[in-house]
């Protein structure tokens, strides 16, 4: 099995991080999850859907705390992969390399768990203003009543998950994805899933406009 390719994208990724400043720790731990990537990837077409089965692959033998991590190393080592220079610098000057990673995350969970939680769960006024705002929005893109139940309760889901975070930016909410989405495990409500928690960002962080589109594509695939 030749995996020179992704050695040698492997080895462009860890000199980035090292010149800004990756302390040896946390190359140490992403070194342990591309080796076993690598083999995964190694011959397939340098395509998103080939990347995606290998991670998915991997992730079902990844332990729970290790799942933010992980995805977090599987999303930045994609365009060294698919050797896309240009999306590697607008990344690195969008901040998208993390070498001081957030010290949060939610606390270990089941699906069945948070599903409990939402017949009892009291969202403050700021995540029912969101969650009005989402639903409103699939509403006025003609989202039929269960399609719209569905699609509100998994951002509720999200955030349950987000609740006691420390801040309210894109890296906690990246977080609480990456320690959600494994917890489906049918890959169809975890794309759903996914769908989900990019159309409904725009609201948590209180920029609908952005999300308008967004919600559109996503009633319009399915």
């Amino acid at each position: 099995m030749n995996t020179s390719r992704e050695k040698e994208a492997i080895s462009a990724y860890f000199k980035l991080l090292q010149n800004k400043g990756a302390k040896a720790g946390m190359l140490y731990k992403r070194s342990l999850f591309l080796d076993q990537l690598a083999p995964l990837l190694a011959g397939k077409l340098t395509d998103r859907s080939s990347y995606s089965q290998a991670i998915d692959t991997l992730i079902k033998k990844t332990a729970p705390d290790l799942w933010h991590e992980s995805l977090n190393t599987a999303r930045e080592f994609y365009p060294f992969w698919m050797h896309d220079i240009k999306a590697i610098a607008a990344f690195s000057l969008q901040g998208g390399f993390d070498v001081q990673p957030l010290e949060w995350k939610p606390l270990q969970t089941t699906l069945k768990a948070l599903t409990s939680r939402l017949k009892t769960e009291k969202f403050d006024v700021t995540e029912t203003r969101h969650l009005m705002a989402y639903s409103q929005a699939l509403k006025n893109k003609g989202a039929a009543k269960l399609l719209l139940e569905t699609r509100v309760n998994l951002a509720k889901i999200l955030l349950l998950q987000l609740k006691g975070a420390p801040t309210t930016d894109a890296r906690v909410y990246r977080t609480a994805v990456d320690l959600t989405a494994p917890l489906f495990a049918m890959d169809e409500n975890k794309q759903l899933f996914l769908y989900v928690i990019r159309e409904f960002y725009y609201y948590w962080i209180d920029n609908e406009n952005p999300a308008s589109n967004i919600v559109q594509d996503a009633l319009t695939d399915e």
